[in-house]
């Protein structure tokens, strides 16, 4: 099912207009856009969350965005955890541990970081998504980053 410009988070985040040059670019990689789309779906919203709790993973996307200094993306991600009235937890401070990790100083990642994941109660399972939302989510900033300066000189 191919997404609508409507319900696509980044042309949202990234204020594409329906009607802009930037819009038309975009559209000439349609693929791009839906498997963005649906990566933020499949890891953000899951119809069986899995390990990670929708509030844990909001909490996770959260901090990458404003790790990045990306203050709508930030935006979007403290909305689905305030949704999602996930509680602090140690669990949570584990799972931000080392989401700060892996965005500032991931050379700096050792066996130990995930023996940290492991001791707050993440199997292999969790550790693999969460390091797939780490990544998406850096993803989704450098992404808004590059559309916002194209629409900028445009």
């Amino acid at each position: 099912m191919a997404d609508s410009h409507e319900d696509d988070v980044v042309d949202r985040l990234a204020g594409i207009a329906p009607d802009s040059p930037l819009a038309a670019l975009r559209a000439r990689r349609p693929e791009a856009r839906q498997h963005t789309q649906a990566s933020h779906r499949v890891l953000l919203d899951p119809s069986v969350p899995g390990g990670l709790t929708l509030g844990e993973r909001a909490a996770v996307a959260r901090r990458v965005a404003e790790l990045n200094a990306d203050p709508a993306l930030t935006a979007h991600y403290a909305a689905l955890l305030a949704d999602s009235g996930e509680a602090p937890s140690p669990r949570l401070t584990a799972l931000l541990r080392h989401v700060d990790r892996l965005t500032l100083e991931p050379r700096a990642a050792t066996p130990a970081d995930l023996d940290a994941l492991r001791a707050a109660g993440l199997g292999e399972r969790e550790i693999v998504t969460l390091s797939q939302l780490v990544a998406f989510a850096n993803h989704q900033v450098r992404m808004l980053a590059g559309l916002r300066l194209l629409g900028a000189a445009a």
